[in-house]
C-alpha cells in the first residue's frame, strides 16, 4: 500500500471546523481532515478561526500526515477525520514522538 500526500493547500472548513487535506492510496483519493480540537489541544492553536488552525496545520504538517498515514494503514476508508484522542493516543504510546 503507498500512501502519499498531495502538496496542496490545506482547506479551513468552518461548518465543522476542520482543517481538510488530501491522500492517495495506491492512486485513490482520500478525504482527509483534522479537527480545531486537535490542532488545538496539540499544535498550538490558539483559536478556531482559519487562520490560527491553518497556520498550526502548516507547522505540523509532516505530524499530522504522518499520524494519518499510520490510520490509513489500519482502515479502509474513503475519508479520515483526525481527533484530539488520536494525537493523545500515539503520544501515549511513544511518549517523544509528539
Amino acid at each position: 500500500m503507498r500512501i502519499t500526500f498531495p502538496p496542496t493547500a490545506p482547506e479551513y472548513r468552518g461548518s465543522d471546523l476542520t482543517v481538510g487535506f488530501g491522500a492517495r492510496i495506491d492512486g485513490k483519493s482520500i478525504d482527509c481532515a483534522i479537527s480545531a480540537e486537535a490542532l488545538e489541544d496539540h499544535f498550538g492553536a490558539r483559536s478556531p478561526s482559519s487562520a490560527d488552525l491553518l497556520n498550526a496545520f502548516n507547522h505540523h504538517r509532516t505530524e499530522i500526515q504522518n499520524t494519518a498515514r499510520e490510520l490509513l494503514h489500519l482502515v479502509d476508508t474513503n475519508q479520515l477525520l483526525l481527533h484530539s484522542g488520536h494525537f493523545r493516543f500515539r503520544s501515549a504510546a511513544r511518549p517523544n514522538c509528539i
